[in-house]
């Protein structure tokens, strides 16, 4: 009888179990993937000899948190949405894993470009934009293909993708010309495995917006050799007076995008974890090979960001004063002018003045410091001395240059630059 054949099939696996050997020690061990996920700047700074001078305050430049001290934080309107939607009590369910149906119409419109306009199916709204870049990459590629990444970059790209045993390729920005993007460089590091470029504008850690000339450029080499871009937008309209921001998505028609971006950095929230990704697919690339289908999979790993803080998004995009961005890049623009006029003028140092977003790369002419054998060694020696702490920018894959985050107290700031010229006077032949 079948079930006969069945049972004993199953009695037999049965068997089998029962028969193995006991072990006499456990055997537990690590997966391959966790120990390949590492962060770059933990791993830097968790080994860094960070005593500070007990006669100085500790001053932390390095922390790219914009509420960190307490001079920034989220506009009142989005305080008020997020409020109201926690007190009504009505989303205190799980959402759907690619998000609420009016937070990602809302996405849809702020998003849209007249090139390439998307409705809320093109939108995923994801635990962070973090979440929205892991799972970006993700659907476009896996073990055995390549990934290109800006170099200086953000560090968290290759942390995702070498956790997937994704190969990274960093292509170099020039500081030279306000880090646009050595071209020929990249479209150099672009084979067969290639599955997406990474592009950030404006730039952590570079604080650069690229002009409109420059984004058409960078999707001219998308287009011909055939490379989806992932952008990572965080940092959208974060551009200081004078300058324009462009997003990628506003001029490129035949180039697939998958946009990434959230409320962290322009709504000044970073820790109410919500991003999204939008796929830009305006001939259809994505979805003939299913990769919007991937990112709603994707989605349901973790299904969805925080319910009250996504059903506020609407009210956010839409009601946030334009005042409130302004006041907020003219802090930034002001603050960076000081760091630049500082430095500047301090010896040994070539700071690169950025055009938005709340960084600051500053080169170290390290052969004048004798005894400092490069970035790493300068900034412990900063906190030594002077209790001072910039993130060495090797984390970045920018030697000899060091990071600053331009979003702490302007006196706080005026101090560390003053400290930072006493350290190279101090240092510097």
């Amino acid at each position: 009888m079948p079930g006969a054949a069945k049972k004993r099939r199953v009695d037999g696996r049965d068997a089998s179990r029962e028969a193995a050997a006991v072990p006499a020690q456990w055997a537990v061990s690590a997966s391959g993937a966790s120990l390949r996920f590492t962060n770059p700047i933990r791993a830097l700074v968790d080994t860094m000899k960070l005593t500070p001078n007990p006669e100085k305050e500790m001053i932390p430049l390095s922390i790219g948190d914009p509420t960190k001290f307490g001079n920034f934080g989220p506009p009142e309107a989005a305080t008020e949405a997020v409020m109201a939607s926690f007190r009504g009590a009505k989303m205190n369910g799980y959402p759907k894993s690619v998000g609420m149906d009016e937070p990602r119409e809302a996405i849809a419109r702020t998003c849209s470009t007249d090139v390439s306009p998307i409705t809320k199916d093109d939108v995923v709204i994801t635990s962070g934009c973090s979440g929205a870049l892991d799972i970006a990459i993700a659907a476009l590629a896996e073990e055995g293909n390549s990934i290109l990444i800006p170099a200086p970059g953000f560090s968290l790209y290759s942390t995702l993708a070498m956790s997937r045993n994704i190969e990274t390729r960093s292509y170099r920005c020039v500081a030279e010309s306000g880090w646009e993007i050595d071209l020929a460089h990249l479209e150099s590091l672009i084979d067969g495995t290639t599955r997406a470029i990474i592009v950030t504008n404006p730039s952590n850690p570079c604080g650069s917006n690229f002009s409109k000339e420059h984004v058409t450029a960078i999707l001219e080499v998308a287009a011909r050799r055939k490379v989806p871009i992932i952008a990572d937008e965080i940092y959208a309209g974060m551009v200081f007076e004078g300058s324009v921001f462009t997003s990628l998505t506003a001029v490129a028609a035949d180039v697939p995008i998958l946009c990434c971006g959230g409320l962290a950095k322009r709504y000044l929230s970073p820790g109410w974890r919500v991003g999204w990704v939008c796929a830009h697919d305006r001939n259809g690339v994505l979805a003939q090979g299913n990769v919007l289908k991937a990112l709603v999979n994707m989605s349901q790993l973790i299904l969805g960001a925080c319910a009250p803080v996504q059903a506020a998004i609407p009210a956010i995009l839409e009601n946030t004063p334009k005042a409130f961005y302004r006041d907020v890049m003219a802090k930034l623009k002001s603050a960076a002018e000081l760091c630049f006029e500082k430095l500047n003028a301090a010896p040994g140092l070539k700071p690169v003045m950025p055009s938005g977003a709340m960084y600051l790369l500053c080169g170290i002419d390290i052969e004048k410091f004798p005894g400092i054998e490069d970035d790493r060694q300068f900034t412990e020696m900063l906190v030594q001395e002077q209790s001072v702490f910039c993130l060495p920018a090797c984390v970045f894959e920018a030697p000899n240059f060091f990071r600053i985050v331009t979003t702490v107290p302007p006196e706080k700031l005026a101090e560390a630059m003053d400290r930072i010229t006493e350290f190279c006077k101090a240092h510097h032949i």
